[in-house]
């Protein structure tokens, strides 16, 4: 007999030789109907798999991430089958899953296009309905090679995969794949899929290597979450940043500047104006200095900092300045430690918070770039706090709460992950434990929940990472904050205890809204182009009904704007139903429509974004309205 631990600390006795799908029925038949994986002392493996000695389990079901993932990956194999099967020639490459879905890569000569979308989905299908089990087969490293001869992308595979023993997985009589699985127990458990596009990729990204076709698809656990999903990318659509931006005048790039490179038109820069009006202020109350770096650095710094180790790939070319190298910085860190470092510190000056917008510049593949949210020069509002060990907890309790409130004041919900230590990491397990014990502290001391992401952390640092939900619950990068174990060792930061000695500060690495560029993306999105009273470019415009309001229309706008408020005109010959047209594609607020009655009663005929009625308001009493809709910050524009 083997002594089964289940999550809730539950043992079983179970035979040995009993698989986790037989546990699973033992412990439940619902819980076996949804089970499509496990995970044996915290490794992922296979239903069937055996259970021969006392182990800690868990069963993945169709409800969770991971088993979700699971049906995708399996779904992506029963897609390659049926594309190998319409198309005989087609060789396969990989086919990983991504957020929502799937792909494959294909070495096909013949152009795989949307309107075969639906003979694939349909071969798909057949395969499903044979509910054919998923067979794993091992094989020696060598013995693998010798069984993919002629496949020149498997034998990459082979090559680049770890270990000794490689996997293949088959369904059925004819299709195998190498994969490191797991699948779940049938094609039949594959869920409820679509093919969603296709497109180009080199093999690894090599502009050398052939054109590849890349055939994407999402599956879900049931019809509801597909057709949800499906809805919700229709709803995407009319909320993409790059339409939106283009529309209200956000931004544009342009291959002349160079690509991934914004240029921030009018309202844009406004936009980003108040964000970061509003950033430096709520930093400032709460202690941090603001603080400049250069664009460029030598490589020196980055020699120091390690990112000339780990990063090159990712940074841009050096020039040449007075015969030494110098880099266009791919991050603020380093900027942040030389100034610690340029006086003497003492436990008396800690904590010291340091914080930056700045510029920074990495390089992405053309092919990655996506409007705001991929560039390659981004704003980073990147800040740093030097304490003591003692003022650890304290200073991460600082750093959630500011979070908390900027996000918050933005509309955003939001998830927390837990990132612990990875396989490779630098600094010691204790140093490790310790930090990642004062970040799972200070979640729980706000009462924050969240999922522990096993390994996620960086070599450097364990962190918690913040998922921003929006209003379709896309899930977007948001905050991250990491204690970082190197820094102080790699730019010999010290301060002076009590005790006289020289010791390490704790050095807190964290973001609010990442980067400039990306956040106001998502905003654009988030809000799909309708921001809040505050955030608006214009907040409202004045519209007359004739040429005979012209005189009363000046006055108002020039009285709205002596407020403060960000107040446009239109007095053109159209009509005022051509003007409110007008103004709501440009997403406004408030239309303020005046005409004689309103000009005699010193009033507005106010109509209300997303409103097709409109209603009088005193003058005076509208902008002590909309002035103290600004300052609160509020998401409600109705009077």
């Amino acid at each position: 007999m083997a002594k089964v631990t289940l999550p809730d600390g539950k043992v079983l006795d179970v035979q040995d030789g009993l698989t986790i799908g037989q546990v699973a029925e033992k412990i439940g038949k619902g819980l076996a109907r949804d089970a499509v994986a496990g995970k044996i002392n915290g490794q992922t493996v296979d239903l069937n798999t055996p259970i021969k000695t006392d182990v800690s389990l868990s069963i993945i079901t169709v409800n969770k991430p991971d088993g979700l993932e699971i049906i995708r990956h399996s779904c992506a194999h029963v897609m390659a089958e049926a594309i190998c099967s319409l198309w005989p020639k087609a060789q396969l490459v990989y086919g990983p899953t991504v957020e929502d879905g799937f792909y494959y890569d294909i070495d096909l000569d013949d152009p795989i296009r949307p309107e075969d979308f639906e003979k694939i989905e349909k071969k798909m299908a057949e395969i499903a309905e044979k509910n054919l089990p998923f067979v794993r087969k091992e094989l020696s490293r060598t013995d693998a090679v010798k069984h993919v001869a002629g496949n020149k992308y498997k034998i990459d595979n082979i090559n680049r995969a770890t270990g000794d023993t490689i996997s293949f997985y088959s369904h059925g009589g004819g299709f195998e794949d190498l994969c490191r699985g797991p699948h779940v127990p049938s094609t039949g458990k594959i869920g409820f899929f679509k093919i969603m596009s296709v497109s180009g990729a080199y093999f690894h990204g090599d502009q050398a290597q052939k054109m590849l076709q890349r055939v994407y698809g999402t599956a879900w656990a049931t019809k509801k979450e597909l057709d949800d999903y499906l809805h919700r990318l229709e709803e995407a659509k009319k909320r993409d940043h790059r339409f939106l931006g283009k529309q209200l005048d956000i931004y544009s790039v342009h291959d002349d500047i160079g690509p991934g490179l914004i240029l921030w038109h009018q309202n844009g820069s406004l936009i980003r104006h108040i964000i970061e009006t509003f950033w430096k202020e709520e930093h400032l109350k709460r202690g941090y200095d603001i603080i400049y770096t250069p664009h460029i650095a030598t490589e020196k710094i980055y020699q120091k900092s390690g990112h000339l180790e780990k990063y090159a790939d990712m940074m841009y070319s050096p020039m040449k300045i007075d015969e030494m190298n110098y880099y266009l910085k791919p991050m603020n860190c380093p900027g942040h430690y030389m100034i610690y470092n340029n006086s003497p510190r003492s436990y008396r000056d800690l904590p010291m918070r340091f914080c930056e917008l700045g510029m920074v510049y990495r390089y992405e593949p053309s092919g990655t770039l996506h409007g705001m949210l991929r560039v390659r020069g981004f704003t980073q509002d990147d800040a740093h706090t030097f304490c003591t060990p003692g003022q650890l907890g304290q200073e991460l309790d600082l750093i959630l709460e500011l979070m908390n409130f900027m996000m918050t004041t933005f509309g955003y919900t939001y998830k927390a992950y837990l990132a612990t230590r990875p396989a490779k990491f630098l600094g010691t397990e204790e140093e490790w434990d310790r930090a990642t014990k004062e970040l799972r502290l200070a979640m729980e001391r706000r009462g924050l929940k969240y999922e522990v992401d096993e390994g996620g952390g960086v070599f450097y640092a364990p962190k918690i990472d913040i998922k921003l939900i929006d209003s379709l619950g896309r899930e977007w990068q948001g905050p991250t904050h990491q204690v970082d174990l190197q820094a102080a060792k790699r730019f010999d930061i010290r301060y002076v205890g009590e005790d006289n000695a020289l010791h390490e500060p704790v050095i807190i690495h964290r973001t609010v809204l990442g980067s400039m560029e990306r956040f106001i993306g998502g905003l654009i999105e988030h809000y799909g182009g309708n921001f809040p009273l505050w955030l608006s470019p214009e907040q409202m415009r004045v519209l007359t009904i004739s040429e005979k309001s012209n005189d009363y229309a000046q006055k108002l706008h020039q009285r709205l704007k002596a407020e403060g408020l960000r107040c446009g005109i239109d007095m053109s010959d159209e009509k005022v139903g051509a003007k409110i047209i007008r103004a709501h594609n440009a997403k406004i607020p408030y239309m303020l429509v005046v005409g004689p009655k309103e000009a005699q009663t010193e009033s507005v005929s106010v109509r209300i974004r997303g409103s097709n009625e409109n209603k009088s308001v005193g003058v005076e009493q509208f902008a002590a309205a909309a002035k103290e809709k600004i300052t609160s910050k509020t998401q409600d524009i109705n009077l």
